[in-house]
């Protein structure tokens, strides 16, 4: 008998052991509809200079969020100790996903978490080996947002429905851009880890405001300054390069160092979550341009493997749930002559471009950036006419006066090729000049007569401004007040006054 009681006491106490409950998630955020939703898990201690196994590349952590028939299965990251951007931690057991709910009611997730060799970029499911929190599920409950416009949980995600025009999914409002093309290097800010002191953005130091957000103390006003002073002037759409290693700033890198191509900065790039943060907040929506031209060839020689692979997933596990995003595919991208024609061929464009889009949980929009001229400009983005996993042309027009045609050839060309682009006016050449100061040009006459007018009459989904010989180094962006109110005139007087996404160009009717 007491060898029985024995054993039945082993019994229970081995079955209990095996059903220990599991660590809950850490849920951290306001629980509302088109918030962002942090959770954060106990996972295995490591560090970013790990090499094997490489936290960023061996272990691949996803949840699957349910809510009745809506599912998303989001990629998580390793986030050092899980407050690096205040710590400056490289290490630590912190392992995280962001997530951004478009219903309200209960949202059921479930965790997987597996390890093994560059499990994080495979496309096998049932690879790798599980270890905790694997299994973990739990539950939580979405309310409706109490935001106001312009912030844009007020208005839900920026999508691409197959249309001219962009559309939020909450308000179904239609998207004009009008936005800031330069600096192309913004992220190059001397406050954030790890990076190069380009930009201190101290004129803008008296546009942050109190309860703004900063790290590390006092860090982060002249960035923040700068982007509460765009939205002021009615900018929405801020471009910037996440990646410009080899380019023309080599100043921009999410990864830990500039010669590193397998593993990334965590605190930096927690950074750069409150910059962008902020952005949702102010209604500016994030151009974020993943490689420029002379860099297009630097992960993996711009084929499709482990360095790219590892690259988009990063950046769309960390940021891919923010909600006004355009995931630009590269900047100049494709054989330029200034280059000695060496660029990415149409299939490796290809298969970068569906990789991003099949990657991605939510329905972003993803864009490339032209050449600035024919027959480049033609040559390069021609093939990709209904590719289906492309939603739009990012133009560069070297003259203003081509401007208005060439909206409107790329919307015919895309429309008749059963894949109508959002078309969108990026960059305004001559490349020394762009849009000067309004010390040099107070009226912008030609910019306004020949680009931002033209833009919208054509169909256009919206203008960006890029600053010539000055892009790189601007930093005070009051001194192009004067185009800011030009484009907030313009892009206020379609969207409150005319329905532009159902008009069509009608140059016929014109004598």
């Amino acid at each position: 008998m007491k060898i029985f009681i024995l054993l039945l006491l082993c019994t229970i106490f081995s079955i209990g052991g095996m059903a220990q409950p599991k660590t809950a998630a850490a849920i951290n955020g306001e629980l509302m509809k088109w918030h962002t939703i942090s959770l954060l898990f106990d996972g295995p201690t490591c560090s970013e200079t790990d090499f094997r196994p490489n936290p960023f590349l061996d272990y691949r952590l996803e949840v699957t969020f349910t809510n009745g028939i809506h599912s998303y299965k989001v990629p998580g990251f390793f986030a050092a100790d899980g407050k690096s951007s205040e710590t400056g931690a490289i290490s630590g057991n912190k392992w995280q996903v962001n997530f951004t709910p478009d219903k309200t009611g209960n949202w059921d997730y479930t965790v997987s978490f597996l390890t093994g060799r560059n499990i994080a970029i495979s496309e096998n499911s049932d690879e790798g080996k599980p270890l905790a929190p694997n299994g973990l599920q739990g539950t939580f409950s979405i309310a409706s947002s109490n935001k106001i416009s312009p912030d844009f949980r007020s208005k839900g995600r920026v999508v691409s429905t197959g249309e001219r025009y962009l559309k939020f999914s909450e308000t179904g409002e239609y998207f004009l851009k009008g936005g800031a093309d330069s600096p192309e290097n913004f992220l190059a800010y001397h406050e954030f880890d790890n990076t190069p002191a380009k930009h201190r953005y101290e004129k803008h130091i008296a546009d942050w405001k109190t309860g703004d957000p900063v790290w590390k103390g006092e860090k982060g006003k002249g960035i923040i300054g700068a982007l509460n002073y765009l939205s002021s002037k009615g900018v929405n759409s801020v471009y910037f390069l996440v990646m410009n290693v080899q380019g023309d700033g080599n100043d921009v890198f999410p990864l830990n160092d500039i010669d590193e191509r397998y593993r990334f900065d965590c605190s930096k790039l927690d950074q750069w979550e409150i910059v962008f943060s902020q952005m949702d907040r102010l209604g500016l929506m994030l151009h974020i341009v993943l490689s420029e031209n002379e860099n297009q060839l630097l992960l993996d020689a711009g084929f499709l493997h482990t360095q790219r692979k590892l690259f988009y997933r990063e950046m769309v596990a960390r940021f891919g749930h923010h909600l006004a995003i355009t995931w630009n595919f590269g900047e100049e991208n494709g054989p330029a002559p200034w280059y000695n024609m060496v660029g990415q061929s149409v299939a490796q464009r290809k298969s970068g471009i569906e990789y991003l889009k099949k990657i991605n949980p939510y329905s972003s929009f993803i864009a490339m950036h032209t050449l600035p001229s024919d027959p480049e400009r033609t040559d390069r983005l021609a093939p990709l006419l209904g590719f289906k996993y492309l939603d739009g042309a990012s133009l560069q027009i070297d003259k203003p006066a081509f401007v208005y045609q060439e909206i409107k050839k790329w919307i015919k060309l895309s429309a008749d090729s059963a894949r109508q682009w959002v078309v969108n006016m990026d960059e305004i050449g001559p490349w020394f000049s762009g849009v000067f100061p309004d010390s040099r040009d107070p009226q912008h006459d030609t910019i306004r007569t020949e680009v931002l007018w033209p833009t919208l009459m054509a169909g256009g989904a919206g203008v960006e401004w890029y600053f010539g010989r000055l892009d790189l180094t601007t930093e005070d962006f009051t001194q192009w007040s004067n185009i800011w109110d030009q484009t907030n005139y313009a892009v206020s007087f379609f969207s409150e006054n005319i329905p532009f996404w159902r008009m069509q160009n009608a140059d016929q009717f014109i004598t």
